[in-house]
């Protein structure tokens, strides 16, 4: 019954991409032509070095961590993406971030668990929670002294909410600044695209989940035959700009092609049931930034309001007809929204490393 419901989907995506292919394929190439933007090679990337963190239930992390330019950081950021992509991410931030100087920071980056160059996790570890642990796990491999800006985005926003519920001590004594990019702190599917592509109640999405483990090759067939729909839809949910460079919504269709189906699908519960306003007074003694687009439809920036409401002293930064990636779309306002807080964060702990050496 799989194999038969398998090749009627697969069927199905089929003569649908034939229908869409070539009117999507055209347009891809109009944007090309008419974008002359291409991926910057980015000279003088700051080197990494690649690392693998051990998760508490054994899971392999993959992360790369970069060293502060003088050598003397006086801040330790971490990148935490979002759900479906990968450390890929900061693109423009891994770049920007290490050359600061005022104050010197090293930056810390990774990938999700069965996201990116990460081990892939048993279902039942694939939660908000245990994402919250895999960052607890991060740090104190990674990062095990010294004062720490957490930035988070989507997914990557509510583990940072996960570990303040589970350790607020960790944010009393060590975080000074925290970023949540386009998040939520709750209510996650009642709007947006986790309102129903990842609903629980939605019987494609469990369907398309049960095929791409009893039939993944067929599932992964079909995926492929909508290549070109997909590149698409990723256009419309990820950015808000319509002509935004194709390079661009390469990237992000290559990180979410990168998972498979059904480990994708493994977190739609949690992300749907993710409820953490409880946490959200653990970061009080942080500086904290709030930022979102205007245009995002995976989750509206109403969400990002909530979050700041909850958090009177935290500076909300909006993207005027941005979507749900602004580290993207809007890289230079993004990194300039990141550098106000680092600088903040930076101040933050000033007075206790001059109350420390005395």
């Amino acid at each position: 019954m799989a194999g038969a419901a398998g090749a009627a989907v697969t069927g199905v995506a089929v003569g649908v991409a034939a229908r869409k292919h070539s009117r999507v394929a055209s347009e891809r190439r109009r944007l090309a032509t008419q974008l002359s933007e291409k991926p910057p090679q980015l000279a003088g990337v700051p080197e990494s070095e690649p690392s693998s963190v051990t998760a508490d239930d054994g899971v392999r992390i993959s992360a790369e961590e970069i060293e502060a330019r003088d050598g003397n950081p006086a801040l330790t950021v971490v990148l935490v993406h979002g759900f479906a992509l990968d450390r890929r991410t900061w693109h423009f931030q891994r770049q920007s971030l290490p050359a600061l100087s005022d104050p010197s920071i090293r930056v810390v980056l990774y990938d999700q668990r069965s996201h990116g160059r990460s081990e892939r996790a048993p279902q039942e570890s694939c939660t908000i929670e245990q994402l919250g642990h895999d960052l607890d796990a991060v740090i104190r491999a990674l990062a095990p002294e010294g004062p720490l800006v957490l930035v988070g985005h989507s997914m990557g926003g509510m583990t940072i909410m996960a570990l303040a519920e589970q350790n607020p001590e960790l944010f009393a004594e060590r975080v000074a600044g925290v970023a949540f990019v386009s998040t939520s702190a709750g209510e996650v599917a009642s709007g947006g695209l986790p309102g129903t592509l990842l609903s629980r109640h939605n019987p494609l999405t469990r369907t398309v989940g049960l095929l791409a483990r009893l039939q993944p090759t067929l599932v992964e067939t079909a995926r492929r035959a909508l290549g070109d729909v997909i590149w698409s839809l990723t256009r419309k949910f990820a950015y808000g700009q319509h002509n935004v460079a194709p390079w661009l919504v390469d990237l992000v269709d290559t990180m979410i092609g990168a998972n498979a189906v059904d480990a994708l699908i493994d977190f739609a519960d949690t992300v749907n049931s993710h409820n953490r306003v409880a946490a959200l007074p653990a970061l009080a003694h942080c500086e904290v930034l709030v930022a979102a687009g205007t245009a995002d439809r995976v989750i509206p920036v109403t969400h990002s309001d909530v979050i700041a409401a909850e958090l009177p002293d935290a500076r909300l930064v909006h993207f005027d007809g941005v979507g749900h990636l602004p580290m993207l779309e809007r890289p230079a306002e993004m990194d300039e929204a990141l550098v106000d807080l680092i600088r903040r964060s930076a101040d933050r702990v000033r007075p206790r490393r001059f109350r420390w050496r005395a």
